[in-house]
């Protein structure tokens, strides 16, 4: 019986040594995030000068903005990076984020095959170079993955009050990369923002078919989850996180990222407020 508690004391002593302390804990900062900001190879960029200016380590969990936003509401990460300004403001306003901040923007495009089959090449109107593709039956790759981007999607085949039907219409369930490497294989449009495009460009050989249209602005935001709500979040180190991508030296390193020689992000943040 003796040698079983000195056994499990030893166990525990094992675990116990193997788990961060709470130093250690507190530099471990958990981000959920859109695949766009990792397919694009902004966040490969931006964390590792985040990371050498505060010693802190950034965990992210890459998925559709949806999931991402869900992540914070039930208290698994600190912070959230997305881009879905309406489903950022009820985060904020249910009371599981503390504030949303203006980090960056981008845009939406339509892209597509090369031989263009729906005649939408060089369109500036979302809804219309849309419409078209209905009418004339072209494949229409969606994300389909509750992300920034289905949701914009979506939401424009609501205004349209159509959308291609199967088999023209294919739900990819995955992240952008994915959906445009499908459209690729289907000879068929999708939506897309421009950052993961210009990184997926040559390997697709998709063009742009429509850009240019408001609709298609796209902004981020950056919220700290609620201590209130979950006090074990690294609520710290959130808002150390917030405060360098919105600071002056983090906006200028989102202006500097280039995807092919392309600036793809533009930062939004109010600089020196």
């Amino acid at each position: 019986m003796r040698r079983r508690n000195v056994l499990r004391a030893c166990l525990i002593l094992l675990a116990a040594s193997q788990l961060p302390s709470p130093a250690q804990a507190e530099q471990i900062i958990r981000m959920s995030t859109t695949y766009t900001t990792a397919d694009s190879g902004l966040l490969a960029y931006l964390l590792p000068m985040f990371e050498k200016r505060t010693g802190a380590e950034v965990k992210v969990v890459i998925t559709g903005t949806g999931k991402a936003l869900e992540l914070a509401k039930h208290g698994e990460v600190d912070v959230s990076l997305t881009h879905a300004r309406p489903a950022e403001d009820k985060l904020v306003a249910e009371g599981y984020g503390v504030k949303r901040h203006d980090v960056m923007y981008n845009d939406f495009i339509l892209v597509g095959p090369a031989n263009d089959p729906a005649g939408i090449k060089g369109g500036k109107d979302v809804i219309a170079a849309m419409k078209k593709i209905i009418a004339g039956k072209a494949r229409f790759v969606s994300r389909g993955d509750n992300s920034g981007t289905d949701l914009i999607e979506k939401a424009y085949w609501k205004q349209i009050g159509d959308r291609p039907q199967a088999p023209a219409y294919i739900s990819a369930g995955a992240g952008m990369g994915e959906a445009l490497t499908m459209a690729a294989d289907k000879e068929a449009y999708a939506l897309t923002d421009r950052a993961t495009f210009a990184a997926y460009k040559a390997k697709t050989g998709l063009v742009v078919a429509v850009e240019g249209d408001p609709k298609m602005f796209n902004p981020y935001g950056i919220i700290a989850v609620n201590p209130a709500k979950y006090p074990g979040v690294n609520y710290k180190g959130a808002t150390q996180l917030i405060d360098w991508i919105t600071s002056d030296e983090g906006q200028r390193a989102i202006a500097a990222f280039r995807v092919a020689g392309q600036q793809v992000f533009f930062p939004s943040a109010k600089v020196g407020r």
